[in-house]
C-alpha cells in the first residue's frame, strides 16, 4: 500500500500569523524537499488560498487537500479538510454567513494576502480572520461531514485555542486529535489524560518555509480524506504512525 509522508497543517500569506515567504510556488517547494508528498493548507477562518497551492502543485508530486482551521464560538481551533475546491468553497459560504462583522488591524494582527498560483498578489482579505465564528465544534463536525470532510481538533492541548486547554475536555463526536509537535505524546497525556482515548495527530503547524516536519506518516489507497479516516481509524494497524523520534 502506498506510503504519504504527510503535513495536514499548513498556512499560507493569508494567515495573519503567517511569514510573507508561504506563497505557493514555495510551500511546495519545501515540502518536497523535505520528502513530503501529502499536505493541507488550513488558513484561519479561510479557504481563499487553497486553490493556488493546489495548481502550484500540479505535477509536481505533491497532493494538496484544500482546507481550513476554524475558529469556532468556544474559541477552539479545528481543522476543516476537504478533497477538493467544491466541497471546501462550499464550507467557506457556510463560514461567511456566520462571520463577524470586524475589520481586520494589519499594525496589530498583520496582513492577510491573497494570491495566485505564481504568489502574485491578487488583494487582500479585509476581515479579521483571527475571529471566533458562530459554529460551535459539534455543528462543525457535523457540517463539515456532511460535506465529506474530517474535522481534527488543532494542538489540543495549549491553553489559547486548544480544545483540551480551552474547554478541559473531549467530546466522542472527533475521530482524532492534534497534539503539538513542541511536546511529546506523553508530556500532553499527563496534562490531559483524555488524549489517551483518541488517535494522535502531530503536524508542523507551518507558518514559515523553515516550519515543514512531516511527522506523520499514512498507509492508504490514494490521498484522500476518506482514506486518512481509514487510517486513522486503523491506527492499531499501523496505517497512520507518527515517524519523528521521541514524539510517540
Amino acid at each position: 500500500m502506498p506510503i504519504y509522508r504527510a503535513e495536514l497543517h499548513v498556512h499560507t500569506v493569508l494567515s495573519p500569523c503567517a511569514g510573507v515567504e508561504m506563497i505557493p510556488p514555495v510551500i511546495v517547494e519545501e515540502a518536497l524537499k523535505h520528502g513530503i508528498n501529502l499536505i493541507a493548507i488550513t488558513d484561519h477562518n479561510s479557504t481563499a488560498n487553497g486553490g493556488a497551492v493546489m495548481e502550484a502543485a500540479l505535477g509536481t508530486g505533491l497532493t494538496v487537500l484544500p482546507g481550513m482551521e476554524l475558529q469556532t464560538q468556544e474559541e477552539v481551533h479545528v481543522l476543516c479538510l476537504f478533497d477538493g475546491l467544491e466541497q471546501a468553497q462550499a464550507w467557506q459560504r457556510t463560514v461567511d454567513s456566520k462571520f463577524p462583522d470586524l475589520l481586520n488591524d494589519e499594525e496589530k494582527i498583520g496582513e492577510q494576502y491573497i494570491v495566485d498560483a505564481t504568489g502574485c498578489f491578487i488583494r487582500k482579505e479585509e476581515r479579521m480572520l483571527i475571529s471566533n465564528i458562530a459554529i460551535s465544534l459539534e455543528e462543525a463536525v457535523e457540517l463539515v461531514n456532511r460535506l465529506g470532510g474530517i474535522v481534527i481538533p488543532a494542538h489540543v492541548e495549549r491553553r489559547a485555542y486548544g480544545l483540551l486547554g480551552v474547554l478541559g475536555f473531549a467530546s466522542p463526536i472527533f475521530e482524532a486529535l492534534e497534539v503539538s509537535h513542541h511536546v511529546t505524546i506523553a508530556e500532553a497525556s499527563r496534562l490531559f489524560p483524555d488524549i489517551e482515548k483518541f488517535p494522535v495527530l502531530q503536524n508542523g503547524d507551518v507558518h514559515s518555509r523553515d516550519g515543514f516536519l512531516g511527522l506523520m506518516e499514512f498507509e492508504m489507497q490514494a490521498p484522500t480524506v476518506a482514506e486518512i479516516r481509514r487510517a486513522i481509524r486503523g491506527v492499531g494497524e499501523r496505517r497512520m504512525r507518527i515517524i519523528s523520534a521521541g514524539l510517540e
